[in-house]
């Protein structure tokens, strides 16, 4: 991963006292023993040589620490050394670091990682670094003729970024790209996961009858023939589909994943008298995991939302479905998307739980990241939670107020900070 020439922005007010105090003070010994001739063995260059390094590189200090998979929500100091996190300690006792960062009034949450984006362009990554996501999933934007698109945006991130093939070897196609299920091939699709083994972690059905029309079944189940060899994750994009919703749950293995699962009927989560159908319950209970995928496309309406809410089921994530379009209304930015289920009445751990933890625990590839955990990667986002006078838009076109919105504020990532662009 490279940082953009603007991530890397360690201002000298960030160097601490005792530290600053410690090189100077190192670095004369070592002068002064070179300008009276000393060598190497002299007291001065001992004394120069074992001066103590700092113990940590970077600590974030005097943040709102919240850690779902610790319980952990308190004003905390967070030590990072070698691009791991060192130690989380109580605020004021990790002072012994090359660089600080001041959190004070801030969030200090693992990095936010979100499942579902749409990586088309270069400065996607970057973008999506500076509004707290560390690391983001290409949700099957291409297939195998042109998935090296994809991977060479992959290989330029400053973040971490991996892939859902799309089954259709050409990629979305504006007209619907399984409705021809020729398109689907399982040994050219197998052929393109093999060659990029490191960055594919699974494939992408949208299942929707504008793209699949009454494809749907057929291509889920050349889905799960691709992955068959590799036994890599199927993600499918649901909301009005031709068949029924529990069909295609029932092609569905543990840790599958259904996206956009507040879409509003036809075929949807609920039954007719507006209950969660007890195939989605029991799908949940076999290990397939529920996505929201805002987007701006059918995909979430408030109404749905709060119903699934009020009978508590919660997505297992959310993410934002980003794409250049939904960027400039609905989607905006992955804080954004968070804070709405902020106004839908959600507690904050379990927002920051369902883009931390439990995205990390959807896909093998980010099995260690998503905590703060000590030895833990040092992927960290810094958030502001402002209160005051908002509008969210769902996919329906329908504002709806809020009081509380996430900003992102700054990002670590592997340890270096990125300070978000004014």
């Amino acid at each position: 991963m490279t940082l953009p020439a603007w991530a890397v922005r360690y201002n000298s007010r960030m160097v601490t006292r005792r530290t600053f105090l410690r090189a100077t003070a190192a670095t004369a010994l070592a002068e002064a023993s070179v300008r009276l001739g000393e060598s190497k063995d002299s007291p001065l260059h001992v004394a120069a040589a074992r001066r103590p390094a700092a113990q940590y590189d970077l600590v974030i200090r005097g943040g709102r620490v919240i850690d779902p998979t610790r319980r952990l929500d308190s004003v905390m100091d967070v030590a990072i050394a070698g691009g791991k996190i060192a130690d989380v300690l109580p605020a004021g006792s990790a002072t012994d670091a090359v660089n600080t960062f001041d959190a004070t009034g801030k969030l200090v949450v693992p990095g936010l990682i979100d499942i579902h984006t749409h990586a088309r362009s270069k400065e996607m990554p970057s973008i999506c670094l500076a509004d707290g996501v560390t690391s983001l999933i290409d949700a099957g934007s291409q297939g195998a003729d042109r998935i090296e698109d994809v991977v060479s945006v992959a290989k330029s991130a400053p973040n971490r970024v991996r892939i859902l093939l799309n089954i259709a070897r050409t990629g979305i196609l504006p007209d619907g790209e399984l409705k021809d299920i020729s398109r689907v091939d399982v040994t050219a699709a197998r052929k393109a996961i093999d060659r990029h083994r490191d960055f594919i972690v699974g494939v992408k059905a949208r299942l929707s009858r504008s793209v699949a029309g009454t494809n749907d079944l057929e291509a889920l189940r050349r889905a799960q023939a691709i992955v068959e060899p590799s036994r890599l994750r199927v993600m499918v994009h649901v909301g009005d589909t031709a068949s029924p919703l529990p069909e295609i749950l029932a092609l569905l293995k543990t840790g599958d994943i259904v996206t956009h699962v507040y879409s509003p009927p036809p075929h949807g989560i609920f039954d007719e008298s507006g209950k969660v159908l007890p195939e989605v319950a029991a799908a949940r209970r076999r290990g397939i995991r529920f996505d929201i995928g805002n987007g701006r496309a059918g995909h979430i309406t408030w109404d749905v939302a709060e119903q699934a809410l009020r009978q508590k089921f919660l997505p297992d994530t959310i993410s934002s479905d980003w794409t250049d379009a939904a960027r400039t209304d609905q989607v905006f930015d992955f804080p954004n998307v968070l804070s709405k289920f902020l106004t839908l009445g959600m507690p904050l751990d379990q927002v920051i739980e369902r883009a931390t933890i439990q995205a990390a625990h959807t896909f093998p590839a980010f099995g260690d990241l998503g905590t703060l955990r000590v030895g833990a990667p040092a992927d960290i986002s810094i958030l502001e939670l402002r209160n005051g006078d908002y509008e969210f838009i769902d996919n329906a076109n329908t504002p709806r107020k809020g009081t509380t919105k996430l900003f992102a504020h700054a990002t670590v990532v592997s340890g270096k900070l990125v300070r978000r662009p004014a």
